[in-house]
């Protein structure tokens, strides 16, 4: 009873924002993201143990014990396993600075999981588990770009894949010339208090109301393989999320100077006609996205402030692999 799964972290595109309920990781309203790669989490579960043990990056996991037991359990209740279990995992980019481990750590953890335990390891099912460690993680399992469908029943909120025009015929090229520029500021973030209050900000009524239409508007964009139409949303849905965490009632502002810095470099490429857009999530890290003839250019622009750079890809779904850690 042990399996290996591998699942990429996720970009926001519009963003969620606030649970509806803590515990299953259910929230206010649909988000839809897109995978990166090769950046990913490797997890291998084995069941079979008296009691569970959790490993990340070679040591044991404190912060998020609770979150990764909750998969566990679902998992579970759905198969009849009662044993302990052994979980390890490894991250090939850094974690808490705002690239999405937890998505991608979560979305491994839930299908290593349901495989090792003969689930139900389809992607509507294995998002709808993953959900329970994060949100994001629903959407990591889907790959690519990727909406998730809230819905008050456990059950009936997961995530899909979108139809996008990013792909070519390569069932590998998930992106087409897509590259996604990360711009690393190294802040610590702290997602899980931003999300606990985000309902008490002012704006986030406003945001609820204007989701929707963002939501029908990316959709569209992603479908027609619009890079100007997907990207400049993400960047303007960046922007509305910071506004509702630093209208919140501790007055969160989790972009640095470097981030401020990195749009203003953003906007004067485009005035240069250069395809670039700067995006967030709750943290300073920014992914800057452009087309394959400009991330190199775009790259160097990064590494002029200071600021350490990768250029990455669109990721795949999660997938199951015979690579163990253990």
């Amino acid at each position: 009873m042990k399996a290996t799964a591998v699942a990429h972290p996720i970009q926001g595109i519009v963003k969620y924002h606030g649970l509806r309920d803590e515990e299953t990781r259910i929230p206010y309203h649909d988000s839809i993201s897109v995978c990166t790669a090769p950046s990913r989490t490797r997890t291998t579960v084995e069941f079979g143990y008296e009691e569970d043990v959790f490993v990340v990056d070679g040591e044991e996991m404190d912060a998020g014990v609770e979150r990764a037991t909750r998969v566990v359990e679902k998992v579970r209740d759905q198969t009849g396993v009662e044993s302990g279990v052994r979980v390890e995992s490894e991250n090939s980019f850094p974690s808490n600075v705002g690239l999405g481990a937890s998505s991608s750590g979560f979305a491994a953890l839930a299908l290593a999981a349901l495989e090792a335990a003969d689930g139900d390891t389809s992607v509507r099912n294995a998002s709808a588990v993953a959900r329970r460690g994060a949100t994001s993680a629903a959407r990591s399992v889907a790959g690519g770009f990727s909406r998730i469908r809230t819905s008050d029943e456990d059950g009936r909120c997961y995530a899909e894949r979108l139809d996008d025009g990013f792909r070519t015929d390569d069932e590998n090229d998930h992106g087409g010339d897509l590259r996604i520029v990360v711009a690393l500021v190294p802040a610590h973030k702290h997602t899980g208090r931003a999300h606990e209050e985000a309902a008490e900000s002012h704006m986030f009524e406003s945001r609820l109301a204007y989701i929707h239409g963002a939501l029908a508007e990316a959709e569209h964009a992603v479908a027609q393989g619009d890079f100007d139409a997907t990207f400049s949303l993400a960047e303007k849905d960046s922007l509305s999320l910071l506004a509702v965490t630093m209208t919140g009632p501790e007055a969160w502002i989790y972009w640095k100077p470097e981030t401020l810095a990195l749009l203003e470099v953003v906007r004067d490429m485009r005035d240069d006609g250069i395809p670039v857009y700067m995006s967030t999530d709750t943290g300073a890290t920014a992914y800057l996205n452009t087309t394959a003839e400009h991330a190199e250019r775009v790259a160097d622009a990064v590494e002029a402030l200071g600021v350490e750079s990768h250029v990455w890809e669109v990721g795949g779904p999660a997938r199951v692999t015979d690579d163990h850690i253990f």
